[in-house]
């Protein structure tokens, strides 16, 4: 059997650096054989300049939302970006498709080896089949109305059954798919306990804490959700004020030991941050906290609290979060701005965030996130100023 021996400035584990003495050997299918010292390694050197590192995983993008760059303005906020997400995301049906295939194949090109991906239908359905990235489809569920909570649930699980039997019929065979709710400003409490009920041991992404709207909502029942909801035809808030935040409110809902991730996390608390650790630790198979700077950026112009959530050991992954609120998909775009705008957290640290963390997250981690060996996980690499391309 040929194998590929490389080297660069740094070797990144997954979870270390390793200095220029070492070589990363692969399989020519891309499996990790193992890393030896040089002087053990031979000849047939590939060398490079950076810092090599096992693929990215994008733990949160919207794939079928592509053919909104450079349609939503940025900085208005979220509830304002809401409303043109609603008013702005039907489009010509194969616009949207060249769209989703130009995206895909940017990332594949960025590094990025798994994806886990927003679904509210199936029109990324193709353009996955003949994909080489490993994506988690998660069919986002809305319903704001226990009385319409059981019609919306089967309705999306038609959406996911488009998924799953792909999976069955080898079409879709690295596809993992799940029910997951959007947001507890969308989703009623017998539409979260139906999710629950059909999610048990699967994992869970939920938007959650992008605006202080959102626990304004839950702790008082005023505030601008209540425009929104109104602008959708709803007479009010349709969920009862709890006096707690949204994330006390809501992670609750979920208790058969799905590992859950939560997406952005812009005003999250210190005392949330504990809460839904501890949550997880009695009820969840794990609990991720999912940065989308750039979308943060983007939406609020404001960074989530990265360094409470670092003082707590949280864990972390990176997302891209969709082109109606970046200017990229990329993962190695993320890890420029967090190191821009906190340039004193290490880059070790992040770069763990971008690979094994977001393995973990997905359940990819026998495979993907690290160059340990029998794993497949794609090489990446880093240029000095962070820029990333795909070497395998």
């Amino acid at each position: 059997m040929n194998y590929r021996k490389f080297q660069a400035d740094k070797i990144f584990t997954g979870f270390e650096f390793l200095d220029p003495g070492h070589m990363l050997i692969m399989d020519e299918d891309g499996k990790v054989i193992e890393i030896l010292a040089e002087m053990d390694a031979g000849e047939g050197i590939e060398r490079y300049k950076g810092i090599l590192c096992p693929g990215f995983i994008n733990a949160h993008c919207h794939l079928e939302l592509s053919h909104l760059k450079n349609t939503i303005p940025a900085h208005t906020g979220l509830i304002p970006f809401l409303l043109d997400v609603v008013s702005k995301r039907d489009h010509d049906q194969a616009l949207i498709l060249e769209r989703i295939e130009k995206a895909e194949k940017e990332m594949a090109l960025e590094g990025i080896v798994a994806v886990g991906d927003i679904c509210n239908t199936s029109i990324t359905l193709q353009t996955k089949r003949e994909s080489k990235i490993k994506w988690n489809n998660f069919i986002e569920v809305l319903g704001m109305r226990d009385e319409k909570a059981e019609a919306n649930l089967l309705h999306y699980e038609g959406i996911l059954k488009a998924f799953t039997d792909a999976t069955d019929n080898g079409e879709g065979a690295s596809f993992k798919s799940s029910l997951v709710p959007h947001a507890p400003y969308s989703i009623s409490n017998k539409t979260f306990e139906g999710i629950n009920n059909r999610t048990g041991h699967q994992i869970i992404s939920m938007h959650s804490q992008e605006n202080p709207a959102e626990d304004e909502l839950y702790t008082k029942g005023t505030g601008d959700f209540i425009q929104f909801f109104n602008t959708l035809g709803l007479n009010g808030s349709p969920f009862p004020a709890t006096g707690k935040s949204s994330l006390r409110s809501c992670l609750p809902h979920f208790k058969n030991r799905q590992r859950v991730i939560l997406v952005h996390n812009t005003f999250t608390a210190e005392e949330d941050i504990v809460f839904a650790m501890d949550h997880a630790k009695e009820h969840l198979s794990g609990i991720h906290f999912c940065l989308c700077a750039n979308a943060n950026l983007y939406i609020e112009t404001r960074m989530p609290p990265i360094d409470r959530l670092i003082k707590n050991k949280a864990e972390i992954v990176l997302g891209t979060d969709s082109y109606s609120s970046n200017w990229q998909l990329s993962i190695a775009s993320e890890i420029r701005t967090i190191r821009k705008e906190l340039p004193e957290i290490p880059l070790q640290l992040i770069l763990q965030w971008a690979t094994i963390n977001g393995a973990r997250a997905l359940e990819r981690d026998d495979e993907l996130g690290s160059f340990e060996s029998g794993k497949k996980p794609g090489i990446v690499l880093l240029d000095n100023a962070l820029q990333a391309r795909k070497i395998i």
